[in-house]
Order: C-alpha cells, then sequence, then structure tokens
C-alpha cells in the first residue's frame, strides 16, 4: 500500500476559508487519506498547525484540539534524535531548509512514496520520495 505524508501546510489550507478553492483540495485530500488509511504526519506537522490555527488562523481552542483529535487518526511519526540527525544530512544533501528536511526525514522513516506539500519542487523527488503539490 502506498502511504503519503501530509505537510502542515496542506492542514492549514484545509482549515482556512480565505482560500476557498485551495480549502476544497486540502479537505479532499485530507478525507481521502483517512479513508483510505494510509496518510501520515508527523508531531512537527500538528505542533505547527496548532500554532498557524491559533495565532494566523484565530482559530479558538477547541476547534484546534477538535482537528488535531482528527489529525490523530493518521500515523504520527515522532521527531527523535536519529531523525533530526537525518535531517541535518538531507538539508546538506539537497540545500534545503532544515524544517523541510525534517519533513522529508519523517516521511522517509515512514516508508511513505510522496510528500503532499506546497513547499519545495513539486514532482522533484527527495530521498527517494516523490514531492507534488496538491494545489497545482
Amino acid at each position: 500500500m502506498k502511504r503519503y505524508f501530509i505537510d502542515t501546510n496542506v492542514i492549514v489550507y484545509a482549515n482556512d476559508s480565505r482560500h476557498p478553492e485551495k480549502q476544497d483540495k486540502a479537505i479532499h485530500l485530507i478525507r481521502e487519506l483517512m479513508a483510505g488509511g494510509n496518510g501520515v504526519v508527523s508531531s512537527q506537522v500538528l505542533q505547527e498547525y496548532a500554532n498557524v490555527a491559533l495565532t494566523r488562523l484565530k482559530q479558538q481552542q477547541d476547534i484546534v484540539l477538535r482537528q488535531l483529535t482528527l489529525l490523530e487518526s493518521f500515523e504520527t511519526v515522532l521527531l527523535v534524535p536519529a531523525l533530526v540527525r537525518r535531517a541535518v544530512e538531507i538539508r546538506a544533501a539537497y540545500k534545503i531548509a532544515f524544517w523541510d528536511s525534517c519533513i522529508i526525514s519523517a516521511a522517509e522513516y515512514a516508508k511513505c512514496d510522496t510528500i503532499y506539500s506546497e513547499d519545495l519542487n513539486a514532482e522533484q523527488y527527495y530521498s527517494g520520495i516523490k514531492m507534488r503539490n496538491p494545489f497545482l
């Protein structure tokens, strides 16, 4: 079964009514991966989503907590020291931002085939994982 990593920006857009087209695409993708049981996130993604939802999106705490509970249906990769070290190697290999390399490290650990993200280069492979922008 193919596995798909979901980056923070997809979850944020699913909660951001200011961008209705992206919101629709993000919600559809998240629902599809929940139904298929093949979505993966990391603790970093959950933390980043919570921060953006509470600050930039100004969502109420109860809504953010409800969303986090829903997101728990995805496999969640915890960023342990070995994955942080791997992220440092990925950062150097691809000359990308450290936080992006943490996403790739977590997706690699979870044996994901694809990362859904608006960040980085769409259709490029990082550590053997295809980057796909669901909003193109």
